[in-house]
């Protein structure tokens, strides 16, 4: 029996701003790894911004590392860095509450 990562697998890496979002599919050889795989997709010439020293990267929702190598049907995901600090934002909606009540 063959094995199923012996041929090219298929793969899609996705980035998305509020404007607008871009979902490339593409096929890919076994061992291909996460960094080679948004490089080959062309996501960050058309998004310039992206900085994988500072965006992290996941696939399906759980983050990974650029080194580790895809499977077929991964979807790569680039996040995009948060704007604030989540806790930091919440004390402030709380503080602002707390003043009109």
């Amino acid at each position: 029996m063959a094995n199923a990562e012996s041929g090219p697998l298929g793969v899609e890496v996705v980035y998305a701003i509020a404007a607008r979002q871009r979902l490339v599919a593409l096929t890919v050889a076994p061992g291909t790894t996460v960094a080679e795989v948004i490089e080959a997709s062309g996501i960050l010439r058309e998004f310039p911004e992206i900085d994988l020293r500072v965006n992290r990267v996941g696939v399906f929702g759980h983050l990974t590392r650029l080194g580790d190598v895809v499977q077929a049907g991964d979807r790569v995901e680039i996040y995009r860095p948060l704007p604030a600090d989540p806790k930091e934002a919440r004390r402030q909606r709380a503080r602002r509450a707390g003043k009109r009540g």
